[in-house]
């Protein structure tokens, strides 16, 4: 652990450094913010404002509202549309009914037209949104007057209401602009309950109440989210008052324990981290490696050192008390066995311990993004463990622009989940068609069988056959793993106790902008003295 210490005394020394400037980004004198404002402190920020580009397509946009959103139970509930939508018995229609009287924030009326727009726009190939493969299932979408919408679907894709959830543009702005790189991108107009005011691209994101919100005119009237990409100054900033809230990983927000004048919330998260394997390495490449990294790991050794109990051992991308999850595909820690199948598969140690097959040395880079403490212990535990079975793991840190290029042959320590519904995770993560696509099947992973499954598990309406689809899906992972999953991680953050409302939901592995307890800040309320 010599390693965290050193960045936290970095990680302090920069914020020293840094907190003049910074202070005055969102609270000047250090002191409270108002009890109508606040600011939290999340890690990243987006690239772009605009749902047509991504922005928001898991809800929670505060900018923006989709036909549906999310109760804290994570329960499908309307919000455009004034109710669930009809489904047709074949599975291939839903219809939906959209709220009256609703207009965007300059004044303009919400219409079943703009819901057309923004799901046409998204998948029209010219539009750059790296996630239009959710949309797939998709055939057509038609508005029918002005107040319903009817999606047909080209096959019964059963957790399609779930992308329903996706925020909805302004057809009469957004349509007269470029949709790549048109003003709309960095200064937006929605439906929803605050109105942009600011955005510092690197620093802050500034908000103001809507006061002519449909669902009411939030008690917060104003809401900063303050990028602060270090974990360390993060916690520097809250405790010294500029931060309302803040994301922190478990050893910073343990700091805070004690403190009465704040509540920690532990959100249950489907939030995992993994390492590829890129078949495209002479190592990783290597079924038998694959499949000794895969039980090499002490994952409960992670949970219970670098989580500090905050999480769960990962043994793929359903976390263990799912529903979904297949019984019997753990793995066990079984360091003997990952040797045993090592030197079967002609991996043998050389005088230094490392491995070699054919005059190739056990030998390998992982990546993983400056500034995240959990991805650097994570990684650097990885690479312990893999040297035990005799593989040599180089760690390396980076910012994305620098990993993003060597992802086809070096191996990254990523992340993902969603609770939403297993095909939001593994059709991106394991389907061979999607290789190589960004940041889809990162590890460029082919396997028919789970093609297949997954496949199956996208298609049929019937919930047997989409669970017997992510059964064989995770057992084909035990034989073959594309990726060493490794924990699935509770997010923590740190709350200013001056509010009524805070609570969490189960998060997804993006965190921070529509999660986080200000999933709801537009219901919170200033606490009575």
């Amino acid at each position: 652990m010599t390693a965290r210490t050193v960045r936290g005394a970095a990680g302090a020394t920069l914020a020293t450094a840094l907190i003049a400037g910074l202070a005055a980004c969102s609270n000047p004198s250090g002191a409270a913010s108002p009890a109508d404002s606040a600011v939290v402190g999340i890690a990243t920020e987006p690239e772009s404002l605009s749902p047509l580009l991504g922005y928001g397509k898991d809800g929670n946009s505060k900018i923006f509202d989709g036909l549906l959103t999310h109760d804290a139970d994570m329960k499908l509930k309307p919000a455009l549309a004034e109710a669930l939508p009809e489904v047709s018995a074949d599975g291939r229609t839903y219809t939906y009914k959209l709220r009256q009287g609703v207009k965007f924030s300059d004044g303009e009326p919400f219409t079943a037209e703009d819901v057309e727009f923004t799901y046409r726009t998204i998948l029209d190939p010219k539009t750059n949104n790296a996630s239009k493969t959710e949309l797939d299932a998709v055939e057509s979408v038609t508005a029918q007057g002005a107040d319903k919408v009817v999606f047909t679907l080209k096959y019964p894709y059963a957790p399609f209401a779930e992308r329903t959830v996706l925020p909805i543009a302004p057809e009469h702005v957004a349509g007269r602009q470029d949709v790549n790189s048109g003003e709309f991108t960095t200064k937006p107009v929605g439906t929803g309950p605050y109105l942009l005011t600011g955005w510092s691209k690197g620093e802050k994101i500034t908000f103001r109440a809507n006061p002519h919100y449909w669902g009411g005119e939030p008690a917060v009237k104003k809401f900063t989210m303050a990028v602060v990409k270090d974990d360390d100054v993060r916690a520097t900033r809250l405790r010294a008052g500029e931060l309302d809230a803040a994301i922190l990983p478990p050893n910073l927000a343990r700091g805070f324990a004690q403190d009465k004048a704040r509540k920690t919330f532990a959100a249950k998260t489907f939030d995992y981290r993994n390492v590829t394997l890129p078949t495209h390495h002479p190592v990783t490449g290597d079924v038998a490696v694959r499949r000794a990294l895969d039980i090499a790991v002490d994952r409960q050794a992670m949970v219970d050192k670098l989580l500090d109990d905050a999480g769960k051992a990962a043994y793929g991308p359903v976390p263990t008390d799912s529903r979904w999850f297949t019984p019997g595909t753990e793995r066990p820690y079984d360091l003997e066995r990952a040797k045993q199948i090592l030197d079967e598969a002609g991996w043998k140690p050389g005088d230094d311990g490392i491995r070699a097959k054919d005059g190739v040395r056990a030998s390998f880079p992982l990546w993983y993004t400056s500034g995240d403490k959990i991805r650097q212990d994570h990684a650097l535990a990885f690479a312990s463990d893999a040297k035990k079975a005799g593989m040599e793991v180089k760690t390396e840190a980076g910012t994305w622009e620098v990993i993003e290029p060597r992802m086809k042959t070096d191996a990254v320590l990523a992340g993902g989940g969603s609770p939403a519904d297993p095909d939001f995770d593994q059709y991106q993560l394991l389907t061979s068609s999607l290789a190589g696509d960004g940041f889809n099947n990162m590890a460029q992973y082919a396997n028919p069988a789970v093609d297949r499954a997954v496949a199956d598990g996208r298609t049929s309406g019937d919930p047997a056959v989409r669970k017997a689809a992510y059964d064989t899906v995770q057992r084909e992972l035990v034989q073959n793993p594309g990726y060493v999953f490794l924990t699935h991680i509770d997010h923590l953050y740190v709350v200013n106790d001056k509010w009524e409302g805070p609570s969490t939901q189960v998060e997804p592995h993006d965190h921070g902008l529509g999660s986080g307890p200000w999933w709801n800040v537009e219901s919170w309320k200033p606490k009575q003295k």
